[in-house]
């Protein structure tokens, strides 16, 4: 996607330096548009721990360029292989419900025992990330023309005004390489011309809808408007929303949606309102080890200081603002789980089908016991 007219994804290799990893430093957004470089391991971790990166897809392939850094690192010492564990199991830490991240350094350990010498396990590393980054970006493409297909039906429906979408967190460009998984519609639908109108709910604590998506809409030209996330329910009860979109970060192959905390509420309210309720995802989100979300996947639990303060810009400076008691505990859960009966349609790169095992696994039938 494009930020003022120039091109970027959102992480990519140094043109001139291999051994370094380019990242956009989202934490600054959408005030400041930094570039960080990374060229360890442990600069990877605390890059997603601390979410200068962060979205299902993006983690993974982070992940997948911090095992290519770990081989790097690791041919300096005396110990590769324990090395190159230990460097997995450090990645693997830093987010747990996010399934991608575990799929990636996965695949990249697979990959770099197929190879012989050292520098041909380096060689594997980073053609294996590159590998992962550009099938991240084909599959977000595709979940775009797959989708574009429901919002082009909504559009006719209407008659050709504008079709309101209404968006959770932030499933965009900044969550994978490029494209994003529940914008790659809405993106599609602008290209070719369809109006369409999306709220973007702010998404607290971290604010990544007001802050990432409305800045990335911004940039591509989409209408738009930041909402409260408890405006939702209003909106659908008084006919302003036609479709709800999100992403996901982790789903069952039953169908159930671990997403952003908040987003369990619009699927309810989405239900209620008869409003149709999507969620994009390619396929490296699914976990085709559990079967109940609700009781079975990891719900990431973060620090009461994201609730509590808040980034903003003050007098031209970034600046972290206290705007609850101080004294206060706060509670911090990171996701909630959507089961599958309250979503209408998964949109994958593969297309688009229900919510449930069946249909799941007749679109992915290599994952049929």
């Amino acid at each position: 996607m494009k930020v003022n007219n120039k091109h970027y994804h959102t992480i990519w290799v140094h043109e001139k330096d291999p051994e370094i990893i380019q990242i956009i430093d989202q934490r600054h957004l959408p005030h400041e548009f930094l570039i960080e470089d990374l060229s360890s391991v442990e600069q990877v971790a605390l890059a997603i721990k601390e979410m200068h990166v962060r979205g299902a897809g993006l983690i993974g392939v982070t992940a997948a360029y911090g095992m290519y850094l770990a081989t790097l690192q690791a041919q300096k010492s005396g110990s590769f292989e324990k090395d190159i564990q230990e460097a997995a199991e450090a990645l693997k830490s830093t987010r747990p419900t996010a399934v991608n991240l575990f799929w990636a350094v996965d695949k990249q350990l697979k990959a770099i025992s197929h190879a012989s010498s050292v520098q041909e396990k380096i060689g594997t590393a980073l053609k294996t990330a590159n590998e992962i980054a550009k099938q991240d970006m084909q599959n977000c493409k595709k979940i775009g023309e797959h989708g574009l297909k429901i919002i082009e039906q909504l559009s006719k429906e209407k008659k050709g005004e504008a079709v309101n979408i209404l968006t959770h967190c932030n499933a965009g460009w900044l969550g994978f390489v490029d494209y994003g998984s529940a914008s790659a519609p809405i993106y599609a639908a602008a290209e070719k011309g369809i109006k369409i109108q999306v709220w973007v709910d702010e998404t607290r604590p971290r604010n990544q809808g007001s802050r990432l998506t409305a800045w990335e809409l911004h940039h591509q030209g989409v209408p738009h408007t930041i909402i409260p996330d408890s405006v939702g329910g209003h909106l659908m009860q008084n006919g302003l929303v036609d479709m709800v979109i999100v992403g996901s970060d982790r789903t069952t192959y039953t169908g159930d949606v671990a997403n952003k905390i908040g987003t369990y509420l619009k699927a309810l309210a989405a239900k209620d309102n008869d409003i149709p309720f999507y969620v994009a995802l390619p396929s490296s989100t699914f976990d085709w080890t559990i079967r109940d979300g609700v009781k079975n996947i990891p719900i990431e639990q973060r620090s009461d200081e994201e609730v509590k303060y808040i980034h903003g810009l003050h007098e031209g400076k970034t600046r972290r603002i206290l705007v609850g008691n101080e004294q206060s505990k706060a509670a911090n859960y990171a996701f909630d789980v959507t089961p599958a009966r309250l979503i209408s349609g998964l949109i994958t790169e593969r297309g688009v089908c229900k919510a449930d095992e069946n249909s799941i696994l007749d679109l992915f039938a290599e994952h049929k016991r």
